[in-house]
């Protein structure tokens, strides 16, 4: 593995983790009557907290995007999702809460699980596929779950809503994280024009909208710790299955490796949710009436 991209990695992890708790922060005060809809985010773009929590969401996804030039996805998507251990650092400094036992096997599992995958695993680049009906059927089929997802969501608001609202958006992200490694070749390979007049990079920019208005909405109606876990699990498996499913990423296929491979992605599952849940994440308890007001008529 490069030293390269696990710095990149490491520092994008670090960017997205903190981003996510000042984004929250100030999410949790947004009206109600933005869930879902584009003027949430011309709410909370009056709120400072939120713009410095966006800014460093921008600059962990440019590392990342950087990372996934010079990596696999398959390589890069597991350390991504150790923002969730520096957005528990900086919980932790908020609520003062000490690590316990949940936060170290949380950690333990997450750390432990992200180097099973990568040993085992043992990522690489191959040749893409080159048949767009592959294409079409991986990216369409995370696209109709996220909208599966949401759809529920919109119904369930204050119970499963912001859960499920997560668990899209994290689909969406690791959708984007496949199509920004894809804008990232063709503009290696043939300059900005090139870049410009493929479908790519327009849609890295609208499932990126669509993603964070699907993570402000949960962030706005729900602590941290329910809808964190979700997007940081779904996002590396979104993005798992796409590099192996079309861009040629090859991994390990013997029964020991695959087996380790299983191991590595569960613990990091596990672990995401221990870390997730712990008591130190952002309550974002709302009053009781703002509660009321968000439940379905």
């Amino acid at each position: 593995m490069s030293v390269l991209v696990l710095v990149l990695s490491l520092s994008a992890a670090c960017c997205l983790g903190f981003g996510f708790v000042l984004q929250q922060n100030a999410a949790r005060q947004a009206p109600l009557s933005d869930f879902l809809s584009p003027r949430l985010l011309l709410d909370l773009m009056k709120v400072p907290r939120w713009l410095g929590g966006i800014g460093l969401m921008a600059a962990g996804m440019a590392l990342g995007a950087i990372a996934l030039g010079q990596g696999e996805i398959s390589l890069v998507e597991p350390l991504l999702a150790t923002n969730l251990l520096f957005a528990l650092a900086l919980s932790r400094k908020q609520s003062k809460q000490p690590l316990g036992r949940q936060g170290w096997a949380g950690l333990t599992l997450l750390a432990g699980g992200v180097t099973a995958f990568i040993v085992a695993g043992e990522p690489r680049g191959g040749t893409a596929v080159t048949d767009p009906l592959r294409h079409w059927l991986i990216i369409g089929s995370m696209l109709g779950l996220a909208l599966l997802l949401t759809t529920h969501a919109k119904r369930s608001r204050l119970s499963s809503g912001p859960v499920l609202l997560a668990l899209a958006a994290g689909l969406l992200y690791g959708v984007q994280d496949a199509l920004t490694r894809v804008s990232g070749q063709r503009f290696s390979e043939g300059g900005l024009m090139e870049l410009l007049t493929d479908w790519q990079p327009y849609g890295v920019l609208v499932l990126g909208v669509t993603g964070l208005i699907l993570v402000q909405s949960a962030f706005e109606t729900a602590p941290l710790r329910m809808s964190l876990p979700a997007l940081t699990a779904a996002q590396p498996l979104a993005g798992i299955a796409c590099g192996v499913g079309f861009l040629g990423d090859r991994l390990r296929t013997d029964t020991g490796a695959l087996a380790w491979e299983a191991a590595g992605l569960a613990a990091i599952v596990v672990g995401i949710v221990l870390l997730g849940m712990h008591p130190a994440m952002p309550s974002g308890a709302r009053q009781p009436e703002r509660a009321r007001d968000l439940q379905p008529q």
